[in-house]
């Protein structure tokens, strides 16, 4: 089956490039080109993956993808503008999968698409859930995705499960931010590593008792993360 693509583009030229290459990479593409339309358009379209521009009219990108990220986990990627530090941080920190900036090649978003679509397949593939993981309260279902603390649905995005997952799979083991990138977001995100500290942030935010005091999602300081089992 063709993957369904949504692109919010509200630049006529940019999403001409991007809705033409990604149509000759087999992709069947919708283009809007403001926020309302995007979010009219979802449940319409019912997208595979959105690639969702941050600068919109009527609603901007962030909320945007806020609302998408609230509905569901349909994968995310932003295209943001040069220097745009702080919306790339809030972005992922919103559940956003990946970004490119501006400007991009169309050959570097197909492959990004193309990984991010990827690993959203592998997501479903899981089909045991004997290896159902405890620690103390905390408990994590490979194959529902479903993380609880005391029998409470914690409601991660995607990524952020997919970080809690593998840290609690090596369990001690203690990774950089670029070893994390490399595991979880299989792909070449040209060394920003910021992207890892916005998740381990929101995470513990989730899963911690007391997020100050982490007891499961330890800092190294100078080395990077680790889980405490």
């Amino acid at each position: 089956m063709t993957d369904r693509i949504l692109v919010v583009e509200d630049e006529a030229i940019v999403a001409e490039v991007v809705e033409r290459f990604l149509k000759r990479e087999g992709y069947e593409t919708l283009v809007v080109g403001d926020g309302r339309e995007a979010l009219n358009a979802v449940p319409r379209f019912l997208p595979d993956l959105v690639v969702l521009d941050l600068m919109l009219p009527s609603v901007d990108g962030l909320e945007v993808c806020r609302q998408v990220r609230s509905q569901g986990e349909t994968p995310i990627i932003m295209l943001t503008a040069r220097g745009d530090e702080a919306d790339k941080v809030l972005g992922l920190g919103l559940g956003a999968d990946d970004y490119v900036t501006k400007p991009f090649s169309p050959r570097e978003l197909a492959a990004r698409v193309h990984a991010v679509l990827r690993r959203s397949r592998a997501r479903t593939s899981v089909t045991s859930d004997t290896d159902s993981m405890r620690f103390h309260s905390l408990r994590l279902s490979p194959r529902t995705r479903v993380v609880e603390r005391e029998g409470v649905d914690l409601r991660l995005t995607a990524r952020e499960f997919d970080l809690l997952h593998f840290l609690a799979s090596n369990a001690g083991q203690v990774f950089s931010r670029e070893q994390l990138m490399d595991a979880v977001w299989d792909f070449d995100f040209a060394g920003d590593a910021s992207t890892v500290t916005v998740h381990v942030r929101r995470l513990r935010e989730k899963v911690e008792e007391d997020p100050s005091r982490p007891r499961y999602l330890k800092t190294v300081w100078g080395v990077g993360y680790k889980f405490d089992a």
